[in-house]
């Protein structure tokens, strides 16, 4: 037998929990330094913090499947679909439309039983726009193999093949069962990593859509865990695989041969308290922002105030390469003296660090604290 779900034991998954007991007890104290740090942020910030999440998960959750959409479009979906003022009004195509209200749905919706409806609602999100599918909005009915391949169209490599279409609609109803009785009012309670890591792979491995079985299983993942913590924390879980997505694509190849998941769960752990540790530097980076701009406040002209903006835009990560002063004039408009002058004020101020000399200055944001003078 080729496949997990081809075994005798499908789907009862066994693992050695001792092998992630200690990640899941670092994810737990993890979540209550994450929860804390927002609550020192203002209404605005926390608004923000809840973007800037939405936005990055589902800008790399499609980026993982080959899809590129326009963050600044997704952001002003969000800030819509949130009722939140957004000054900016630029249409987002159906894609971006439809990744947005999912993670708006999964955000409210958090802690609701999983459903048929909710997927197929989350499905049709997923496939908006889209005219290649003929199953929408429910499991897929095709003849065909639902096979992930790779390779040339002649010699292609099967990486897995799924159970057949008419087996889906039972195997659904088994998956959403152990996913309701696995919450943390269940009667099978499991911790959170464990939980989401094996949802993850267990959708992935029956999937059961005709496309988006990717992103609507990294999106179970991250309600998973969000029921097990009791709120609506997001995790920078998509942008982390994307950064792991080679490795992402063969742990889930080895682990869809068997049901001990024992290594996949261990993969699993370190890519979500990865995911953890980005989000709380996200926040962290929130809050240092509203403390810089504040002490800043009446001491700097609109162009040093458009540029801290614009590379607060870019996040914790920082503006790429770091700003230079062609960059700075780019920006502003701003001549080369008013440009030398404006960064010279702004590093006196202990707004920004520079590096290097002259032509080859560069300048990043200094969230340690004061000025050097």
């Amino acid at each position: 037998m080729k496949w997990n779900w081809q075994n005798p034991d499908w789907p009862h998954f066994t693992w050695d929990r001792s092998r992630i007991a200690v990640a899941e007890d670092q994810f737990l104290l993890g979540a209550g330094i994450a929860i804390g740090t927002a609550k020192h942020l203002r209404e605005d910030e926390h608004n923000q913090l809840i973007v800037e999440l939405m936005s990055g998960e589902a800008v790399t959750t499609s980026a993982i499947e080959g899809e590129v959409l326009n963050r600044a479009s997704v952001q002003s979906s969000l800030l819509r679909q949130l009722g939140l003022q957004s000054a900016d009004q630029r249409r987002a195509t159906p894609a971006e439309q439809g990744i947005a209200e999912i993670m708006v749905d999964l955000y409210r919706s958090y802690s609701q039983p999983l459903s048929d409806h909710m997927l197929f609602g989350w499905h049709r999100m997923v496939t908006a726009g889209r005219r290649d599918i003929g199953d929408i909005g429910r499991y897929r009915t095709s003849r065909e193999p639902m096979q992930i391949v790779s390779g040339p169209v002649g010699d292609p490599k099967v990486h897995f093949e799924a159970p057949p279409s008419p087996q889906v609609p039972a195997e659904m109803k088994e998956f959403t069962s152990w996913f309701n009785r696995t919450a943390p009012d269940g009667p099978e309670a499991l911790p959170a990593i464990t939980r989401a890591g094996i949802a993850h792979l267990y959708f992935e491995s029956i999937h059961p859509f005709e496309d988006g079985n990717g992103r609507i299983g990294r999106a179970l993942a991250e309600k998973a865990i969000m029921q097990i913590l009791g709120q609506p924390v997001l995790l920078a879980l998509a942008t982390t695989i994307l950064v792991r997505q080679k490795s992402y694509y063969e742990a889930l190849e080895r682990a869809n041969r068997k049901n001990e998941v024992t290594e996949w769960l261990v993969w699993f752990a370190d890519t979500a308290l990865e995911a953890q540790r980005r989000t709380i530097a996200l926040v962290e980076f929130i809050i240092a922002k509203a403390k810089l701009l504040d002490r800043l406040r009446g001491q700097i002209n609109d162009r040093q105030h458009k540029v801290l903006l614009r590379m607060f835009r870019e996040g914790p990560e920082g503006f790429k390469g770091g700003l230079s002063a062609g960059n700075y004039s780019t920006i502003t408009g701003a001549s080369p003296a008013t440009t030398t002058r404006d960064l010279a004020d702004l590093v006196e101020k202990g707004a920004l660090m520079r590096t290097g000399e002259r032509k080859h200055a560069r300048y990043a944001l200094n969230l340690g604290g004061g000025a050097d003078g």
